[in-house]
Order: C-alpha cells, then sequence, then structure tokens
C-alpha cells in the first residue's frame, strides 16, 4: 500500500499530464465516456468508479501504466483504489511543469475532493435506502407501512415491482361502456391500483415517452390523505416521493417536464429532494399560483392569510428543454391609441387619427362628451370597440436600427423621405412589417388571446399565477372532492406551457381527474393513476362527463373549466384496468370488516387461500383465537394484515400461468396486449 500511495502521489505531481492523456486516451475508446464534442465525460466516469464498474476497470487494466497506478494487488488479486482514481480524474487539469496538487480554484474540500464533487454530500433521512409500498387507498385510513431495505430485500422489492396482471378492463366513449377488443398506441389510459406497483408495470413500456409528468401529491398537512403510522413522518414523506419519482424521471423524454405542486409545509423538502433526484441545474420555475381568496374562516385569525400553492416545475435535462411561449389575459393596453381611417383602401393608402376620435365618431357624438355620455360604462365599451376592430387600432413603435436588417434599415428611411406613405416588407416565417414616417406599427390584433370564448389584451405569463382559479371550481368535471381540486385552468396553462397536441402527460396522484380531464379537452394523450378510493365522485365519472354521451342525436358533455377556451364539444375515449388484486382483496375485505365475527369470516378464507409471510403459523393463530377476540377490533386488523405477505398483494406478470393466482382467460389476453405480447 505504501509503494501504490507514493506512486500515485509522484505521476499526480510530475508526471500528472503524461498519464491524464494516456487515461483520456483509453476512456475514449468506451463510447458511453464520450460527449458529442468527443470529449471525456469526467462526471460519468466518475460515477462508474464509484460503482465499481467492470467496463471502466477493464479499460484501466489493458493498460499497464493506468493498472500500476491505479491498483494494487492483494493475494493474487488486483483491487482497484477507488479513492485515488477520484482524486485523479477530478482535480482540474494537469500540467507538467506544475508541482502542486491542488486544483486552481477556491472551495472547501474533504479528503482531497471539494464538497460538490463528494458523493457522501447529499439529503439524508430515516428510510431514505427503503421502498415504501404505500397501499393506502383512503384517505382516513392509518397505516403501519413495511419499509423494505434496498440492499438487504432487494429479492423481496425486485418480486413487489414486477409487472402486474391487469384486470376489469372497459372502454369508455359516447356511446358508454364496451369490452376491450383491442388496445390502440394512441389510446389513454385510466389504472386503479398502487401509483408504485403501476409506474414499476410501466417503466419499461413508457421509458423516455412521456412529455409531462404532472403530480398534484399529498402535502403532508395532516389533513390531506397522507395518513401513515409513523413517527417519522417528514421521512416517510421523502421515501414516499422519492420512490416513485425515481421510476417518473425514467419515462420523460429528453425534453420533458414534470410538474410537482405541494404548499409552504413540504416545499423546502420537495426542492431538495427533486434537486437530488433530476439535478438542481433543471429546476427551470417555482411558480406561486393563487389558490383562494381572502375570504371566510381564513380571515378570522390573526397574521398573513395563506392562499399560496407552488408549482415545481423541472425539467428532464436542461439543454434539450423548450418550453412553448405562452400568454395570459390583462387589461386594455392604453398605447395602443391610433385607428386606420380608411382601411379598407389598402395599406398605401391608410391615414390614422386618435383611438378617441374614432370611438366617439362610432358614437355619433363628440370626443368631449364621450365620458360623461358612457359614464361608468366607458372603460368597457372603449374594450369593446377596440377588440372588434383589432386589425385597424394599432400603436408606433421605434425601429431601433442596431437590432433590424439591413432591409428594414432601408425601408425605414424610405418612409422617413415619404411620411405620407405606409410601406410593407414580408418577412419569412415572422409577422410583417407595416412602416410610416419611420415608425413601426403594430396592431392590436397581434396581441389578443381568447380566454373561456372572451377575447382580450395579453401579456407573456410570469412565475405568479393569480388567475388560474375559476369560479365554479367546486363543480368542475360534475364530481364533488372533498380535498379539493386543481383548477382546470392551471393543468392547461401547464400543457401549453411544456406540450404540444398528441403529446403523453402521465399523472399518477389522479384524484378528482383533472388531469385527464384537460388532456381530453386539449388533444393530448394520457395516462393516469390512481389508487385512492372516492366512491361516486371518481375520476371514472368526471371523465365520462367530459366525454359525454348521446341524448338523441345530441351528445350532452361537460361545459365548464376550459371546455370553451379548447373548443371542446366532447368525444374521445380511454381505456379502465386495475391491477389484479391477490392479497389487497384480504387487506380491503379486512378494513372493511365491521366486527370480529366478520374478521374470523375472513380469517378462514385466508388459510385456503392467501399468501402469508414465511414465518406465520396459522395452526398457532387457531390456537389462540380466543386470544384474538379479546384484542380491540383495530388491534385484530392489524393482526392479520401483519400475516400477510407484501409481496403477493396483486398478481405478478410472471405468475399469470400459476393456476393458484386465478387469472381468467380474457385477463390474460388484456395483460399480454397491454405489455406488447402476442
Amino acid at each position: 500500500m505504501a509503494n501504490g500511495q507514493s506512486n500515485i502521489e509522484t505521476t499526480t505531481e510530475r508526471g500528472g499530464s503524461r498519464l491524464n492523456d494516456l487515461l483520456m486516451e483509453r476512456l475514449k475508446e468506451e463510447p458511453n465516456y464520450v460527449s458529442d464534442e468527443g470529449k471525456v465525460k469526467k462526471w460519468v466516469v466518475a460515477e462508474e468508479a464509484r460503482n465499481y464498474s467492470p467496463t471502466l476497470i477493464a479499460l484501466l487494466l489493458k493498460e499497464e501504466k493506468l493498472r500500476d497506478t491505479f491498483f494494487v494487488e492483494v493475494a493474487g488479486a488486483m483491487v482497484f483504489k477507488m479513492e485515488s482514481f477520484l482524486q485523479f480524474v477530478e482535480q482540474k487539469n494537469y500540467l507538467s511543469d506544475s508541482y502542486t496538487r491542488y486544483s486552481q480554484k477556491i472551495g472547501l474540500q474533504i479528503g482531497g475532493r471539494f464538497m460538490n464533487q463528494r458523493n457522501e454530500v447529499e439529503l439524508v433521512f430515516p428510510y431514505k435506502d427503503c421502498i415504501l409500498e404505500g397501499g393506502q387507498t383512503k384517505e382516513d385510513q392509518k397505516r403501519n407501512e413495511i419499509f423494505f431495505n434496498q440492499t438487504l430485500a432487494q429479492d423481496e422489492i425486485t418480486q413487489l415491482l414486477e409487472p402486474k396482471v391487469l384486470t376489469n378492463a372497459a372502454r369508455y366513449d359516447v356511446d358508454g361502456e364496451h369490452e376491450v377488443e383491442s388496445l390502440y398506441p394512441n389510446d389513454n389510459f385510466l389504472i386503479k391500483g398502487n401509483n408504485l406497483l403501476v409506474l414499476s408495470s410501466l417503466k419499461k413500456e413508457l421509458y423516455a415517452k412521456v412529455k409531462l409528468i404532472f403530480i398534484d401529491p399529498p402535502y403532508n398537512t395532516g389533513n390531506d390523505g397522507f395518513g401513515y403510522n409513523d413517527r417519522f413522518n417528514h421521512s416517510t414523506w421523502l421515501t414516499f416521493m422519492r420512490n416513485r419519482l425515481e421510476v417518473a424521471r425514467q419515462m420523460l423524454t429528453e425534453d420533458g417536464t414534470l410538474c410537482m405542486t405541494i404548499d409552504h409545509n413540504e416545499l423546502g423538502y420537495a426542492l431538495l429532494l427533486m434537486d437530488e433526484v433530476f439535478g438542481k441545474e433543471n429546476l427551470k420555475n417555482i411558480i406561486t399560483a393563487k389558490r383562494g381568496s381572502v375570504t371566510g374562516a381564513k380571515v378570522i385569525n390573526p397574521g398573513v392569510v395563506n392562499l399560496s400553492d407552488y408549482v415545481l416545475i423541472y425539467s428532464r435535462n436542461s439543454s434539450t428543454w423548450k418550453p412553448n411561449r405562452v400568454f395570459r389575459a390583462k387589461g386594455r393596453d392604453d398605447r395602443y391609441n391610433q385607428f386606420i381611417v380608411n382601411y379598407e383602401e389598402g395599406y398605401k393608402n391608410w391615414t390614422f387619427e386618435p383611438l378617441a376620435d374614432a370611438f366617439a365618431y362610432s358614437l355619433q357624438t363628440t370626443k368631449e362628451k364621450l365620458k360623461r355620455a358612457l359614464g361608468s360604462r366607458y372603460e368597457e365599451k372603449l374594450n369593446d370597440f377596440v377588440i372588434a376592430n383589432a386589425d385597424r387600432v394599432m400603436q408606433f413603435a421605434t425601429l431601433d436600427d442596431k437590432n433590424i436588417s439591413q432591409a428594414a434599415r432601408d425601408l425605414k428611411q424610405r418612409s422617413i423621405a415619404n411620411p405620407s406613405t405606409v410601406y410593407k416588407m414580408e418577412r419569412e416565417g415572422k409577422s410583417t412589417y407595416y412602416v410610416s414616417n419611420g415608425k413601426l406599427m403594430l396592431f392590436v390584433k397581434d396581441r389578443l388571446i381568447e380566454m373561456d370564448g372572451v377575447k382580450s389584451f395579453s401579456e407573456p405569463i410570469s412565475d405568479i399565477w393569480d388567475d388560474v382559479l375559476p369560479n365554479d371550481l367546486h363543480n368542475e368535471g360534475g364530481v364533488i372532492f372533498k380535498k379539493g381540486k386543481k383548477p382546470e385552468k392551471l393543468l392547461h396553462r401547464i400543457m401549453k406551457l411544456t406540450t404540444n397536441e398528441g403529446d403523453l402527460v402521465l399523472d399518477y396522484h389522479l384524484g378528482s381527474g383533472t388531469t385527464a380531464a384537460v388532456a381530453l379537452k386539449c388533444k393530448r394523450r394520457f395516462i393516469a393513476i390512481e389508487q385512492m378510493d372516492y366512491g361516486e365522485n371518481d375520476s371514472v365519472q368526471r371523465l365520462k362527463n367530459v366525454i359525454g354521451y348521446h341524448i338523441g342525436n345530441d351528445i350532452e358533455y361537460d361545459t365548464r373549466g376550459v371546455s370553451a377556451e379548447t373548443g371542446w364539444h366532447g368525444g374521445g375515449s380511454f381505456v379502465y384496468l386495475e391491477l389484479k388484486r391477490y392479497n389487497k382483496q384480504f387487506i380491503d375485505d379486512i378494513e372493511k370488516a365491521q366486527n370480529t365475527e366478520g374478521l374470523i369470516d375472513i380469517w378462514e378464507k385466508m388459510k385456503a387461500r392467501a399468501f402469508f409471510r414465511f414465518n406465520v403459523e396459522m395452526q398457532k393463530m387457531d390456537d389462540d383465537i380466543e386470544g384474538f377476540k379479546k384484542l380491540t377490533l383495530e388491534e385484530q386488523k392489524q393482526l392479520l394484515c401483519s400475516l400477510l405477505d407484501m409481496n403477493q398483494l396483486y398478481v405478478n406478470r410472471s405468475d399469470m400461468d400459476d393456476a393458484e393466482a386465478g387469472v381468467t382467460e380474457e385477463e390474460k389476453r388484456i395483460t399480454k396486449a397491454f405489455y406488447g405480447e402476442d
């Protein structure tokens, strides 16, 4: 070991440049280590070293100089000196005339490496190295969750996260509910079941195919459905979120986006977690969204009234992320104060007058009498006039010679020489220039957007969204959601910002179904996952309302939310699927049981069909049935659930042909079709 340490110091200080060149030459033999520009991706190599990558180690062992430097022989075996290798790779450029071992920048180091280079500088919390299945199906439910350690229980985790069998398939369209004869590439899916297990089942099929993932997860407020019996509340929430985010990230396209809504309770934790999973460089925006008004019970207590939710926007890859330009409605811009008088005669003959004069003339009055005649309706009527004449109302703007082409500068000079003439210049792929007396003409028609069927002035959106809360949020979609639901306007804006028609959107905390409803209305494809049971007001009912149904020759469809803005008139379809339950069915039955007698009946059924944990002795349970009866009902339920093998909650795809799984031929057909099998 002493000789090895001496060797690395000598080569690092005096021969580092030659060794570095040799190392770079060998690393370039592996395409995954090389960027498009032909440079070695040192951060990739460093991660490979930390994971003792066989590919990397084989490359290093091929070269005698590298082998002697970065390995030591122990009992006939070559042992990789990972820390020495990382120290060499992560330092700055090696210079043949430099004798310092320190890189040419100032910063904090531990063990010879800067803190931002050290793998151990990270967000840590209890159970971070675990998988939390998160089996809760009702908001008022309390569960003692099992944490599967990713090292000690890897076999169990692998089995837990295997693709599952699908059941209860149904297709919904304007004609109602149908059997699923075939599945198509452009189908929309609503899948009922544990969202981690559904995500894991979809991982292969959806790898790098999803343009937008939107999630509205539990906020961990103590009153939002995240009700696990765990004294490490923040840790449980972080584990729950991290398990799902790590799978979801793999599904995003290179230019894809993940948007998460959250409130102040877990905002700090959420940002740290998202930075770790996605990379801090991929945080694009933190949006503040207004979610209420200063009314009702909120104003009783002293202090600041909390009305904010936050939308965290992360890209999959910062270098390829290209959001769309999105506008929001605003009040009339009074800089547009000119009116084209003789518009119909063609642009060469246009003349202009002040907007106020044209407005007064349209009402057969004078400018001086106009405001007195209209009173409080003046602004409303003027705005209506401007919108109705959007192609004739305009403003003159300065043409800055520094920011325009030579052709535009020449046009400007010609117009100054002939101030009574309007000049026109077509621009390929851009708006047409109209120039008068050296000024550019900007038209109201180019500043308008249509919101809820109404045209208005617009401006680019900022990171404060105080205009996405509709007046009828409670009634959107025709379902009542006691914990509240996200407005369709919010989802529509997010989809306009991050997707285009035909793109795939994923939501694995569907709730009331807003994401799927808006995706239908703005022509995006969706895959939605929901594990909570909301009864009659679930997302299936909402989507049926959106699609509509026949009344004679007409279709009755949802007209609320963004229906007017998107021109929605019903239609579309979706396929409903469920994960096929096995032990999960027993858990559901246990949770519904009202008394001890009901639980004993379930126990008898469990003995015949359930998968138990390896150390369960059924006879001991039978022998102590009187002791079981003395427990409280809640304790009895917890005991029965604890006997079940949590790896057998749902039927794995690999067990589909096992007779004990009870998979029907129809379920086999649908499952094979879903996973693209013959």
